[in-house]
């Protein structure tokens, strides 16, 4: 895990900007902070506090070649978790409105409508949305495990499955 201190992202988080740093945290820099500024002081702020801009026009760690932010974070840090990248795709389809690519967004993209008036500022949204990235993570996972053990689970009634799947997560299978 790479240590990188100071991130900086556009005020008024939704989902990318709830997305990136719960990705950031877990898979780049656990020890990273965020700073939430009006988007015409990202390029001041980054520069006076040595902070890696994202999710910001113009910037290398934004939207580009129909990727959002997080697609764009997974691929310059080279994160290779076939698991992030199935949440990846929910997470572009909250994003970008791509219903097509991943229904789950819709839900997202609601989920981080709401949470905004839930919370008294962007560090608590953040703080608040990792529950929600951390429970979409193990949805991708398991998602993934179903498919791969379809030929065995078909065979087995719920509670078989809910504790076979279980047991693969921990295996990490």
């Amino acid at each position: 895990m790479v240590k990188l201190v100071k991130w900086v992202t556009r005020e008024f988080v939704h989902v990318d900007r709830t997305a990136c740093p719960w990705l950031i945290k877990k898979f780049i820099d656990s020890q990273a902070e965020f700073i939430f500024v009006p988007t015409e002081k990202i390029e001041e702020i980054a520069e006076a506090q040595g902070a890696i801009p994202f999710d910001a026009p113009g910037v290398k760690l934004g939207h580009r070649d129909g990727k959002c932010s997080f697609e764009t974070i997974i691929e310059e840090y080279k994160l290779t978790d076939p698991v992030l990248h199935e949440l990846a795709k929910i997470v572009h389809s909250a994003d970008t409105r791509d219903t097509a690519l991943a229904p789950e967004g819709i839900g997202l993209s609601a989920t981080m409508t709401g949470a905004r008036f839930n919370v008294s500022d962007d560090f608590e949204a953040v703080e608040k949305a990792g529950y929600v990235y951390d429970a979409l993570y193990s949805y991708c996972k398991v998602k993934m495990l179903r498919q791969k053990h379809n030929d065995e689970l078909v065979k087995m009634n719920r509670k078989q499955q809910s504790e076979f799947l279980r047991k693969k997560m921990i295996e990490g299978k």
